[in-house]
């Protein structure tokens, strides 16, 4: 049988579908943040970060070779590297000394799965599915809770890296009619009179809205794959004086087996959406950009190779970016391992030099200043070898 306890707590479930739950609580002790964009799908760093200065890029890479000069040319970043042309405000960036691009870089997993590369990308474990909690979720547990949620993800639930025991809220744009500010009025009323949790827990909903959604509901257009119109949001909630210390977003669109294409196609379109993103948070962060750190990672890379459909499949080493006013930028952090047929890993990828773990740790300590023993113990077990990469910040 159903009691008017049971009522109202499916009139809060139904009302959480268009309103997340989100308690804010004390501000933050720390004006430190932290974004984590997770490229899902394997980004191809041999044309997003391209080694068009590598001699052996241009006959490996075939017709997915960047050009070096001339129409469509990658945007130098030094000697060695270039971005593809169509990440123009992240090479503004560079220029800036706001963007730090990590090539040669992977997490332990040496295999080509998604799913499992995924599992360990968020984990920080050493093989898949070796914890069920997320290193940034243990990492934020060690600081001091000063708030009842310590991360966000913009999604619909928790991504695994956000998972554990720390907790943490989630926001996501909802498919379903606006709920009318009357029936929202009538809803708040009935639950003081009547169960003061979900009175606190739709307050707490409608706040977590006014924030995401304080520029107007059109903020969402853009289609499904569109980053910026979520960077937006993710900045709001940052920037806020109760906001969160870290959040999380995901973007798909990056496993290009077929036609992947140079300056068009969909690796291009999404280098564009990526571009596009990121701009579109560090403008919504305004001053707080000063104080904040963006890690963008994917699970692998590419092969080096093109295969026959005009694409590339499942890799190994793959590139991945720092940014933010608080990074030490302008350089490329690379131990180029050179693309030579001897050099690749299994003869088909580009060969890791540089430990994920060791660039996410070093942030998590020099940034948020969690404590190393941890890091070491908590978030990435069973990598002491891999030492927390220093000097990735400004002074």
């Amino acid at each position: 049988m159903l009691n008017r306890r049971h009522l109202l707590a499916g009139a809060a479930a139904g009302a959480a579908l268009s309103f997340p739950v989100f308690a804010f609580g004390q501000s933050q002790t720390t004006d430190k943040r932290l974004l984590v964009v997770i490229l899902r799908g394997g980004m191809d760093g041999l044309s997003a970060l391209a080694p068009v200065g590598d001699p052996q890029y241009a006959g490996l890479r075939g017709r997915l070779a960047l050009p070096a000069s001339g129409d469509n040319a990658v945007l130098r970043l030094d000697g060695t590297f270039g971005l593809h042309k169509n990440l123009a405000k992240m090479h503004a960036l560079y220029g800036a000394g706001e963007l730090l691009p990590v090539h040669a870089c992977a997490t332990a997993y040496r295999e080509r799965s998604h799913f499992d590369a995924q599992n360990v990308l968020e984990t920080g474990a050493v093989a898949p599915f070796a914890r069920t909690e997320g290193w940034l979720n243990k990492a934020l547990g060690a600081l001091p809770q000063s708030r009842p949620e310590m991360g966000m993800a913009l999604s619909a639930q928790a991504p695994l890296i956000l998972r554990g025991q720390t907790a943490v809220a989630t926001w996501s744009p909802s498919a379903l009619p606006d709920v009318q500010d009357d029936t929202i009025a009538r809803l708040l009323s009935l639950y003081e009179a009547r169960d003061p949790a979900l009175a606190n827990a739709l307050q707490s909903a409608m706040s977590a809205n006014g924030i995401a959604m304080n520029s107007g509901a059109d903020d969402m257009r853009g289609g499904a794959r569109a980053l910026a119109p979520l960077a937006r949001i993710a900045a709001r909630f940052l920037k806020s004086d109760d906001g969160p210390v870290a959040a999380v977003m995901e973007m798909g669109g990056w496993d290009t087996h077929a036609n992947q294409g140079l300056e068009q196609g969909p690796l291009a379109r999404a280098l564009t959406l990526l571009d596009d993103g990121l701009d579109a948070f560090k403008q919504e962060m305004g001053p707080a950009w000063a104080n904040t750190v963006v890690i963008i990672a994917t699970e692998f890379g590419r092969t080096a190779a093109p295969n026959g459909a005009g694409g590339t499949d499942h890799g190994t080493g793959a590139a991945a970016f720092l940014s933010g006013g608080a990074v030490r930028g302008g350089r490329v952090l690379a131990d180029w391992p050179g693309l030579a047929r001897s050099a690749l890993h299994e003869q088909r990828d580009l060969r890791p030099t540089t430990d994920l773990r060791a660039v996410f740790k070093g942030v998590l300590a020099d940034h948020l200043r969690v404590p190393g023993g941890a890091l070491e113990r908590d978030a990435f077990p069973d990598s002491g070898a891999q030492r927390p990469m220093q000097g990735l910040l400004r002074a």
